[in-house]
Protein backbone atom coordinates (compact mmCIF):
# COMPACT_ATOMS: atom_id res chain seq x y z
CA UNK A 1 0.00 0.00 0.00
CA UNK A 2 1.15 3.23 -1.01
CA UNK A 3 1.83 5.44 2.36
CA UNK A 4 -0.89 7.59 3.07
CA UNK A 5 -1.38 10.32 6.31
CA UNK A 6 -3.60 12.84 6.95
CA UNK A 7 -3.94 15.34 10.07
CA UNK A 8 -5.69 18.24 11.13
CA UNK A 9 -4.69 19.46 14.71
CA UNK A 10 -4.69 22.70 16.71
CA UNK A 11 -1.69 24.91 16.14
CA UNK A 12 -0.70 24.74 19.53
CA UNK A 13 -1.63 21.13 22.29
CA UNK A 14 -0.13 21.84 25.65
CA UNK A 15 -0.59 19.17 28.19
CA UNK A 16 1.08 18.51 31.51
CA UNK A 17 0.00 18.94 35.68
CA UNK A 18 -0.58 22.75 36.42
CA UNK A 19 -0.99 24.03 32.67
CA UNK A 20 -3.79 25.68 32.91
CA UNK A 21 -1.78 28.46 34.53
CA UNK A 22 -0.58 29.23 31.30
CA UNK A 23 -3.76 30.49 30.01
CA UNK A 24 -3.53 34.01 30.28
CA UNK A 25 -0.10 34.33 28.60
CA UNK A 26 -1.74 31.99 25.74
CA UNK A 27 -4.83 34.02 25.79
CA UNK A 28 -3.15 37.28 25.55
CA UNK A 29 -1.26 36.28 22.00
CA UNK A 30 -5.12 36.33 20.72
CA UNK A 31 -6.13 39.71 22.25
CA UNK A 32 -7.96 41.05 25.15
CA UNK A 33 -11.33 39.97 24.83
CA UNK A 34 -12.29 36.85 25.94
CA UNK A 35 -15.90 35.37 25.63
CA UNK A 36 -15.60 32.13 28.08
CA UNK A 37 -18.16 29.10 27.42
CA UNK A 38 -18.80 26.79 30.68
CA UNK A 39 -21.41 24.99 32.88
CA UNK A 40 -22.71 25.96 36.23
CA UNK A 41 -21.02 23.12 38.05
CA UNK A 42 -17.43 24.05 36.68
CA UNK A 43 -18.28 28.03 37.23
CA UNK A 44 -18.80 27.50 40.49
CA UNK A 45 -15.20 25.69 41.41
CA UNK A 46 -12.63 27.29 43.21
CA UNK A 47 -10.38 26.07 39.85
CA UNK A 48 -12.44 28.62 37.09
CA UNK A 49 -12.26 31.29 39.59
CA UNK A 50 -8.28 31.15 39.18
CA UNK A 51 -8.59 31.04 35.90
CA UNK A 52 -10.78 33.90 35.73
CA UNK A 53 -8.30 35.90 38.36
CA UNK A 54 -5.16 34.88 36.35
CA UNK A 55 -6.90 36.03 32.84
CA UNK A 56 -8.15 39.75 34.57
CA UNK A 57 -4.77 39.68 36.03
CA UNK A 58 -3.19 39.68 32.40
CA UNK A 59 -5.88 42.87 31.70
CA UNK A 60 -7.99 40.56 29.18
CA UNK A 61 -11.36 41.28 29.88
CA UNK A 62 -13.74 38.20 30.23
CA UNK A 63 -17.25 37.69 30.00
CA UNK A 64 -18.94 34.18 30.79
CA UNK A 65 -21.36 32.21 29.70
CA UNK A 66 -21.68 29.62 32.38
CA UNK A 67 -25.40 27.53 31.07
CA UNK A 68 -24.16 25.16 29.12
CA UNK A 69 -26.11 22.53 28.56
CA UNK A 70 -25.33 18.76 27.84
CA UNK A 71 -25.26 17.65 24.35
CA UNK A 72 -25.44 21.36 23.43
CA UNK A 73 -29.20 22.10 22.04
CA UNK A 74 -30.02 23.88 19.24
CA UNK A 75 -31.39 26.96 20.54
CA UNK A 76 -28.92 27.51 23.66
CA UNK A 77 -26.45 28.42 21.29
CA UNK A 78 -28.54 31.74 20.02
CA UNK A 79 -28.68 32.50 23.57
CA UNK A 80 -25.12 32.15 23.76
CA UNK A 81 -23.97 34.22 21.47
CA UNK A 82 -27.05 37.06 22.25
CA UNK A 83 -24.53 37.74 25.25
CA UNK A 84 -21.63 37.97 23.22
CA UNK A 85 -22.35 39.74 20.56
CA UNK A 86 -22.21 43.57 22.06
CA UNK A 87 -19.02 42.21 24.14
CA UNK A 88 -17.05 41.69 20.72
CA UNK A 89 -14.79 39.16 21.91
CA UNK A 90 -10.93 38.27 20.55
CA UNK A 91 -11.26 34.86 21.43
CA UNK A 92 -13.42 32.16 23.09
CA UNK A 93 -12.11 29.79 25.92
CA UNK A 94 -13.91 26.55 26.27
CA UNK A 95 -13.32 25.35 29.56
CA UNK A 96 -15.36 22.09 30.89
CA UNK A 97 -16.31 18.97 29.41
CA UNK A 98 -17.18 18.22 25.74
CA UNK A 99 -20.30 19.96 25.34
CA UNK A 100 -18.40 23.08 26.80
CA UNK A 101 -16.07 22.96 24.27
CA UNK A 102 -18.70 22.51 21.58
CA UNK A 103 -20.43 24.90 22.92
CA UNK A 104 -17.12 27.75 22.43
CA UNK A 105 -16.82 26.12 18.89
CA UNK A 106 -20.35 26.90 18.03
CA UNK A 107 -20.33 30.54 19.68
CA UNK A 108 -17.20 31.35 17.18
CA UNK A 109 -18.62 30.13 14.05
CA UNK A 110 -21.80 32.32 14.67
CA UNK A 111 -19.87 34.80 15.90
CA UNK A 112 -17.65 34.96 12.98
CA UNK A 113 -20.33 33.62 10.17
CA UNK A 114 -23.35 34.49 11.03
CA UNK A 115 -27.07 32.41 10.22
CA UNK A 116 -28.22 29.88 12.04
CA UNK A 117 -26.36 27.02 13.50
CA UNK A 118 -28.39 24.25 11.16
CA UNK A 119 -26.80 26.30 8.33
CA UNK A 120 -23.72 24.38 9.32
CA UNK A 121 -24.34 20.75 9.61
CA UNK A 122 -22.46 18.46 7.80
CA UNK A 123 -19.22 18.30 6.27
CA UNK A 124 -17.54 21.13 4.75
CA UNK A 125 -20.36 24.04 5.38
CA UNK A 126 -18.35 26.53 7.11
CA UNK A 127 -16.84 29.15 4.77
CA UNK A 128 -13.50 30.14 6.76
CA UNK A 129 -11.56 30.64 10.01
CA UNK A 130 -13.80 31.62 12.98
CA UNK A 131 -11.95 33.20 16.03
CA UNK A 132 -9.67 31.70 17.79
CA UNK A 133 -10.97 29.31 20.49
CA UNK A 134 -8.89 28.04 23.24
CA UNK A 135 -10.08 24.70 24.50
CA UNK A 136 -9.46 23.83 28.14
CA UNK A 137 -10.65 20.01 29.17
CA UNK A 138 -11.87 19.66 32.65
CA UNK A 139 -13.16 15.59 31.64
CA UNK A 140 -10.72 12.90 29.72
CA UNK A 141 -13.24 11.08 27.26
CA UNK A 142 -14.75 13.34 23.76
CA UNK A 143 -11.40 14.55 22.87
CA UNK A 144 -13.12 17.84 21.03
CA UNK A 145 -10.28 19.63 22.32
CA UNK A 146 -8.39 18.57 19.15
CA UNK A 147 -11.03 17.44 16.85
CA UNK A 148 -12.90 19.28 14.07
CA UNK A 149 -16.33 18.67 14.59
CA UNK A 150 -19.19 20.31 17.26
CA UNK A 151 -22.31 17.50 17.98
CA UNK A 152 -25.68 19.32 18.19
CA UNK A 153 -29.06 18.29 19.78
CA UNK A 154 -31.83 19.92 17.33
CA UNK A 155 -35.54 19.57 18.50
CA UNK A 156 -36.39 18.92 14.87
CA UNK A 157 -34.73 15.72 14.64
CA UNK A 158 -34.75 12.87 16.12
CA UNK A 159 -30.76 12.34 15.90
CA UNK A 160 -27.83 14.49 17.51
CA UNK A 161 -26.19 16.34 14.19
CA UNK A 162 -23.04 17.44 14.09
CA UNK A 163 -20.93 19.87 12.22
CA UNK A 164 -18.00 19.06 10.86
CA UNK A 165 -15.08 21.32 9.42
CA UNK A 166 -11.27 21.89 9.91
CA UNK A 167 -12.32 25.73 10.73
CA UNK A 168 -13.66 24.27 13.87
CA UNK A 169 -10.87 22.77 15.29
CA UNK A 170 -9.43 25.02 18.42
CA UNK A 171 -6.40 27.01 18.07
CA UNK A 172 -5.08 25.95 21.48
CA UNK A 173 -5.90 22.50 23.19
CA UNK A 174 -4.77 22.99 26.89
CA UNK A 175 -5.21 19.77 28.66
CA UNK A 176 -4.13 20.14 32.60
CA UNK A 177 -5.53 16.36 34.41
CA UNK A 178 -5.23 18.15 37.63
CA UNK A 179 -8.79 19.42 36.41
CA UNK A 180 -9.65 15.77 36.15
CA UNK A 181 -9.08 15.51 39.39
CA UNK A 182 -12.77 15.75 40.71
CA UNK A 183 -14.75 13.62 38.08
CA UNK A 184 -16.47 11.35 39.63
CA UNK A 185 -15.53 7.42 38.84
CA UNK A 186 -18.69 7.10 36.91
CA UNK A 187 -17.94 9.89 34.58
CA UNK A 188 -14.59 8.64 34.84
CA UNK A 189 -15.30 5.31 33.13
CA UNK A 190 -17.89 6.74 31.05
CA UNK A 191 -15.65 9.34 29.29
CA UNK A 192 -12.87 7.38 29.59
CA UNK A 193 -14.76 4.14 27.89
CA UNK A 194 -15.99 6.71 24.92
CA UNK A 195 -11.95 7.86 24.29
CA UNK A 196 -11.09 4.00 24.10
CA UNK A 197 -13.89 3.35 21.96
CA UNK A 198 -12.62 6.29 19.65
CA UNK A 199 -9.41 5.04 19.17
CA UNK A 200 -10.28 1.32 18.61
CA UNK A 201 -12.59 2.25 15.86
CA UNK A 202 -10.22 5.02 14.47
CA UNK A 203 -7.61 1.92 14.73
CA UNK A 204 -9.80 -0.48 12.56
CA UNK A 205 -11.60 2.14 10.45
CA UNK A 206 -11.47 1.34 6.67
CA UNK A 207 -8.39 2.29 4.60
CA UNK A 208 -9.91 4.56 2.47
CA UNK A 209 -6.91 4.79 -0.33
CA UNK A 210 -4.82 7.75 -1.33
CA UNK A 211 -6.78 9.78 -3.95
CA UNK A 212 -5.58 13.51 -3.48
CA UNK A 213 -9.18 14.25 -3.59
CA UNK A 214 -10.37 12.26 -0.72
CA UNK A 215 -9.34 15.02 2.73
CA UNK A 216 -10.84 17.81 0.02
CA UNK A 217 -14.05 16.36 -0.07
CA UNK A 218 -14.15 14.54 3.46
CA UNK A 219 -13.29 16.08 7.44
CA UNK A 220 -13.30 12.28 8.12
CA UNK A 221 -10.88 9.87 5.91
CA UNK A 222 -10.39 6.42 7.48
CA UNK A 223 -7.37 5.44 8.48
CA UNK A 224 -3.96 6.15 7.90
CA UNK A 225 -0.29 5.71 9.01
CA UNK A 226 -0.46 9.05 11.29
CA UNK A 227 -3.73 8.46 13.24
CA UNK A 228 -2.86 4.97 13.61
CA UNK A 229 0.31 6.23 15.55
CA UNK A 230 -2.06 8.30 17.53
CA UNK A 231 -5.24 5.21 18.07
CA UNK A 232 -2.46 2.78 19.57
CA UNK A 233 -0.56 5.23 21.88
CA UNK A 234 -4.67 6.06 23.44
CA UNK A 235 -5.36 2.57 23.69
CA UNK A 236 -1.54 1.99 25.33
CA UNK A 237 -2.25 4.79 27.59
CA UNK A 238 -6.17 4.07 28.40
CA UNK A 239 -5.28 0.41 28.91
CA UNK A 240 -3.12 0.53 31.49
CA UNK A 241 -4.63 3.46 33.40
CA UNK A 242 -8.60 3.73 33.06
CA UNK A 243 -9.40 1.12 35.32
CA UNK A 244 -6.42 2.85 37.99
CA UNK A 245 -8.29 6.47 37.44
CA UNK A 246 -11.91 4.57 37.76
CA UNK A 247 -10.80 2.61 41.07
CA UNK A 248 -8.68 5.71 42.80
CA UNK A 249 -9.41 9.31 41.31
CA UNK A 250 -6.32 10.31 43.24
CA UNK A 251 -3.91 8.44 41.33
CA UNK A 252 -2.04 11.56 39.41
CA UNK A 253 -0.08 9.42 36.89
CA UNK A 254 -3.49 7.63 36.13
CA UNK A 255 -5.06 10.68 35.55
CA UNK A 256 -3.05 12.00 32.84
CA UNK A 257 -2.66 8.40 30.94
CA UNK A 258 -6.55 8.82 30.94
CA UNK A 259 -6.48 12.66 29.69
CA UNK A 260 -3.37 11.80 27.22
CA UNK A 261 -5.28 8.65 25.92
CA UNK A 262 -8.43 10.47 25.39
CA UNK A 263 -6.40 13.53 23.84
CA UNK A 264 -4.57 11.51 21.53
CA UNK A 265 -7.41 9.29 20.57
CA UNK A 266 -9.52 12.64 19.03
CA UNK A 267 -5.64 13.17 17.51
CA UNK A 268 -7.30 9.67 15.59
CA UNK A 269 -10.62 9.54 15.33
CA UNK A 270 -10.59 13.37 14.56
CA UNK A 271 -8.97 12.54 10.95
CA UNK A 272 -9.69 8.90 10.84
CA UNK A 273 -13.46 9.03 11.98
CA UNK A 274 -15.40 6.38 13.70
CA UNK A 275 -17.74 3.95 13.05
CA UNK A 276 -20.50 1.50 13.92
CA UNK A 277 -20.26 1.76 17.19
CA UNK A 278 -21.24 5.22 16.65
CA UNK A 279 -23.59 4.74 14.28
CA UNK A 280 -25.77 2.04 16.21
CA UNK A 281 -25.43 4.32 19.57
CA UNK A 282 -26.91 8.07 17.74
CA UNK A 283 -30.10 6.16 17.52
CA UNK A 284 -29.76 4.77 21.11
CA UNK A 285 -29.10 7.41 22.82
CA UNK A 286 -32.56 9.12 20.95
CA UNK A 287 -34.10 6.36 22.58
CA UNK A 288 -32.56 5.40 25.58
CA UNK A 289 -31.34 9.11 26.87
CA UNK A 290 -28.24 7.65 28.23
CA UNK A 291 -24.37 9.00 28.20
CA UNK A 292 -23.40 9.17 24.76
CA UNK A 293 -20.03 7.19 25.80
CA UNK A 294 -22.33 4.68 27.78
CA UNK A 295 -23.69 3.73 24.58
CA UNK A 296 -20.78 3.72 22.09
CA UNK A 297 -19.11 1.43 24.89
CA UNK A 298 -22.03 -1.13 25.37
CA UNK A 299 -22.20 -1.46 21.43
CA UNK A 300 -18.07 -1.70 21.09
CA UNK A 301 -17.04 -5.45 21.35
CA UNK A 302 -20.34 -6.64 19.63
CA UNK A 303 -18.74 -4.52 16.93
CA UNK A 304 -15.30 -5.47 17.25
CA UNK A 305 -17.05 -9.29 16.78
CA UNK A 306 -18.44 -8.14 13.87
CA UNK A 307 -15.49 -6.43 12.23
CA UNK A 308 -13.52 -9.88 12.67
CA UNK A 309 -13.64 -11.13 9.35
CA UNK A 310 -12.24 -8.02 8.06
CA UNK A 311 -10.48 -6.63 10.69
CA UNK A 312 -8.43 -10.15 12.93
CA UNK A 313 -4.84 -8.27 12.17
CA UNK A 314 -5.81 -4.82 13.30
CA UNK A 315 -7.70 -5.97 16.20
CA UNK A 316 -5.10 -8.53 16.82
CA UNK A 317 -2.75 -5.32 16.86
CA UNK A 318 -5.02 -3.48 19.41
CA UNK A 319 -4.80 -6.35 22.00
CA UNK A 320 -0.92 -6.12 21.97
CA UNK A 321 -1.32 -2.03 22.75
CA UNK A 322 -4.18 -3.27 25.31
CA UNK A 323 -0.77 -5.51 26.63
CA UNK A 324 -1.79 -9.42 25.57
CA UNK A 325 0.65 -11.41 25.16
CA UNK A 326 1.07 -12.86 21.73
CA UNK A 327 -0.17 -16.12 21.02
CA UNK A 328 2.36 -18.61 21.07
CA UNK A 329 1.53 -19.99 17.49
CA UNK A 330 1.50 -16.43 16.27
CA UNK A 331 -2.41 -16.90 15.46
CA UNK A 332 -3.85 -13.18 15.18
CA UNK A 333 -7.07 -14.37 15.02
CA UNK A 334 -6.95 -15.47 18.34
CA UNK A 335 -5.63 -12.83 20.01
CA UNK A 336 -8.26 -11.00 18.13
CA UNK A 337 -10.46 -12.99 20.20
CA UNK A 338 -8.68 -12.44 23.24
CA UNK A 339 -8.71 -8.98 22.62
CA UNK A 340 -12.32 -8.53 22.31
CA UNK A 341 -12.67 -10.26 25.76
CA UNK A 342 -10.42 -7.94 27.32
CA UNK A 343 -12.28 -4.73 26.05
CA UNK A 344 -15.31 -6.49 27.34
CA UNK A 345 -13.59 -7.28 30.67
CA UNK A 346 -11.97 -3.47 30.86
CA UNK A 347 -15.97 -1.87 30.51
CA UNK A 348 -17.09 -4.71 33.04
CA UNK A 349 -14.68 -3.51 35.42
CA UNK A 350 -15.61 -0.02 35.18
CA UNK A 351 -19.04 -0.34 34.66
CA UNK A 352 -20.23 0.03 31.61
CA UNK A 353 -23.94 -1.63 30.88
CA UNK A 354 -22.88 -4.71 28.62
CA UNK A 355 -26.18 -5.13 26.79
CA UNK A 356 -28.09 -2.87 24.88
CA UNK A 357 -31.58 -4.76 26.50
CA UNK A 358 -30.11 -3.29 30.00
CA UNK A 359 -28.86 -0.15 28.56
CA UNK A 360 -32.76 0.64 27.97
CA UNK A 361 -33.42 0.07 24.33
CA UNK A 362 -36.75 -1.23 24.08
CA UNK A 363 -37.06 -4.64 21.93
CA UNK A 364 -39.39 -3.45 19.54
CA UNK A 365 -37.44 -0.76 18.44
CA UNK A 366 -34.76 -2.87 17.40
CA UNK A 367 -35.15 -3.21 13.63
CA UNK A 368 -35.64 0.89 13.83
CA UNK A 369 -32.64 1.51 15.44
CA UNK A 370 -30.82 -0.79 12.90
CA UNK A 371 -32.40 1.73 9.82
CA UNK A 372 -31.61 4.93 11.40
CA UNK A 373 -27.57 3.61 11.92
CA UNK A 374 -27.03 2.02 8.87
CA UNK A 375 -28.20 5.19 7.39
CA UNK A 376 -25.37 7.18 8.93
CA UNK A 377 -23.42 6.81 5.99
CA UNK A 378 -20.46 9.04 6.90
CA UNK A 379 -19.76 6.39 10.14
CA UNK A 380 -20.82 3.33 7.94
CA UNK A 381 -18.71 3.45 5.33
CA UNK A 382 -15.85 4.00 7.67
CA UNK A 383 -16.92 0.32 9.29
CA UNK A 384 -13.70 -1.93 7.97
CA UNK A 385 -16.69 -4.68 6.74
CA UNK A 386 -19.59 -3.39 4.81
CA UNK A 387 -23.44 -3.26 6.15
CA UNK A 388 -26.64 -4.27 4.72
CA UNK A 389 -30.04 -3.65 6.69
CA UNK A 390 -29.78 -7.81 7.64
CA UNK A 391 -26.71 -7.57 9.25
CA UNK A 392 -27.36 -4.42 11.06
CA UNK A 393 -30.85 -6.00 12.81
CA UNK A 394 -28.90 -8.95 13.59
CA UNK A 395 -25.60 -6.73 14.88
CA UNK A 396 -28.43 -4.69 17.24
CA UNK A 397 -29.99 -8.10 18.37
CA UNK A 398 -26.64 -9.36 19.17
CA UNK A 399 -25.96 -6.44 21.50
CA UNK A 400 -29.44 -6.61 22.37
CA UNK A 401 -29.05 -10.14 23.83
CA UNK A 402 -25.16 -10.14 24.70
CA UNK A 403 -24.80 -12.98 22.18
CA UNK A 404 -21.19 -12.14 20.85
CA UNK A 405 -21.03 -14.94 18.44
CA UNK A 406 -24.57 -14.13 16.71
CA UNK A 407 -22.47 -10.40 15.77
CA UNK A 408 -19.17 -11.95 13.68
CA UNK A 409 -22.24 -13.63 11.37
CA UNK A 410 -18.84 -14.86 9.42
CA UNK A 411 -20.71 -16.64 6.53
CA UNK A 412 -24.75 -15.76 5.90
CA UNK A 413 -24.70 -11.81 6.15
CA UNK A 414 -22.87 -8.43 4.50
CA UNK A 415 -20.64 -10.26 2.29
Amino acid sequence: MTLFAVARLPREILFGKGQRRALPAIAARYGRRAFVCTDERFATTSEFAEILAGLRAAAIDTLVYDRTLPDVPRDSVAACIAQAKDFKPDMVIGIGGGSCLDMAKCAALLLSHGGRLQDYYGEFKVPGPTLPVIAVPTTAGTGSEVTPVAVISDPERTLKVGISSPHLIAAVALCDPDLTATCPPSLTAIAGADALTHAIEAFTAAKRGADYNLPQQHVFVGKSALTDHFALLAIRLLGRSLEKAYRDGSDETARADVMMGALVAGCAFGTAGTAAAHAVQYPVGALTHTPHGLGVATTLPYVMSYNLPAAAADIAEVGTALGLPQQSDGDADALAHATIREVSRLFGAIGITPTLAELGLPEDKIDWTAEQALGIDRLIKNNPRPFDLTAMRRLVRAAYDGDMAAATMRQEFAQ
